[in-house]
């Protein structure tokens, strides 16, 4: 059964241009780096059977050595990493997966943090922190056949056509029963209503993940349903989860346990609840909640926060599955492990927007300097062969 999304692409495409940036200011490349020679650790798993008729996972872009080092050199790993002298992590079944802290940014540890996953529903994460400031939560919609344009069998509120909803109904429809007929009408409202208001919001996403620093980010729907070239990271979901759990709307709207989803006489349909689908909110101390996800070939995705003793902490898994634990349930065991930590603990940083700006600024800047001393030793050497082409050289 497909829940969340239906199958993904059975490949992607190559990285676009953005993720050629480099990222290697002061403020960024918080670690130095790694021994060429140092072997990678491997990260703690459970010893149980893989499932059967999992379809094979889409070729992800190729490594690349500047976004994998994005908030430190030893975050450039396919394997563990952990603060020295700190107690092994628990062992789980998710692929990649980070622990962050959500006010200072300090990683606390991470096990493949840059690798390329593909999102599933958490991409519905990246959707909230582009627009949820754009769009009024008291505004009334009207549901239009569009929005309901989504994968059969996969996730949806129960949304329907002529039907008048709130926004606030939409966000809770969206980040509790992860609709993905929810996303689609969000998505399309904020980009302006009309027919290429999905796919303007998801050029906004993505212009949205690169000013967050989230370079390994490429989103390709709203709601993290299929399509080819989607694709994230731990790392990158947890910078995105710092922006979101800075909006204080988002934080009542994960925190919810169960909302009515409002009657439609006109099309004669009666109202119904909904309840919240991360059991992390039910089962776990000082939760703040997050977001779930499911795709026959992403797996289970999970971003979840907490907070314990003044500090507030984010987990970020992917490519996990359900047993032996379901992934609020990874997230919760390595929210523990992060909260055991002292606090000054770190392998690496959260980049902000701050400082993605400062890096662009200083790439901008030494641009033009190249440019300026190129073509003014271009000016100078033409003379001497007549020629301005061959003065470049071949």
């Amino acid at each position: 059964m497909i829940s969340d999304s239906t199958r993904e692409s059975p490949g992607l495409d190559p990285p676009p241009a953005f993720l050629s940036v480099v990222l290697l200011t002061a403020s960024v490349a918080v670690l130095p780096a790694a021994p060429a020679s140092a072997a990678e650790i491997p990260c703690p798993r459970p010893k149980v059977a893989k499932p059967a008729g999992i379809p094979a996972r889409p070729v992800p872009p190729a490594d690349d050595p500047v976004n994998s080092a994005v908030g430190g050199d030893a975050l450039a790993t396919h394997g563990l990493i952990i603060p020295a002298g700190a107690k092994q992590p628990p062992a789980v079944t998710a692929t990649t997966w980070i622990v962050a802290d959500l006010d200072t940014g300090e990683v606390l540890g991470g096990c493949g943090p840059h690798v390329y996953q593909t999102p599933a529903s958490v991409q519905k994460t990246l959707l909230a922190a582009t627009v949820l400031d754009k769009l009024d939560p008291k505004q009334s919609m009207t549901v239009v056949r569009s929005d309901l344009d989504i994968e059969v069998n996969s996730s949806a509120v129960g949304l329907v056509v002529g039907g008048k909803y709130q926004i606030a109904t939409l966000w809770l429809g969206l980040l509790l029963n992860s609709g993905n007929d929810a996303a689609n009408a969000l998505a399309r409202l904020a980009g302006g209503g009309g027919a290429d208001g999905v796919a303007k919001t998801v050029a906004a996403m993505n212009a949205e993940a690169q000013r967050l620093g989230a370079f390994q980010t490429h989103a390709v729907t709203p709601s993290g349903l299929d399509g080819k070239g989607q694709f994230t990271s731990s790392y990158d979901l947890a910078l995105i989860a710092r922006k979101d759990f800075a909006n204080a709307d988002f934080r009542k709207y994960v925190l919810t346990k169960a909302t009515q989803m409002p009657a439609q006489p006109q099309v004669k349909q009666k109202g119904f609840q909904i309840q919240n689908e991360n059991k992390l909110i039910y089962n776990y101390p000082g939760a703040m909640g997050g977001k779930t996800g499911f795709t026959t070939v992403a797996r289970h995705s999970y971003v979840g926060a907490a907070q314990r003793n003044g500090r507030r902490l984010v987990v970020t898994l992917l490519g996990a599955e359900a047993h032996p634990q379901r992934g609020w349930q990874q997230g919760a065991a390595l929210l523990d492990w992060g909260f055991a930590l002292p606090a000054d603990a770190s392998v690496g940083k959260l980049v902000s927007p701050d400082d993605v700006a400062a890096r662009n600024a200083a790439t901008a800047a030494a641009g033009k300097t190249e440019s300026t001393t190129t073509t003014t030793t271009t000016k100078q050497a033409a003379p001497a062969v007549h020629s301005p082409a061959r003065a470049r050289g071949p």
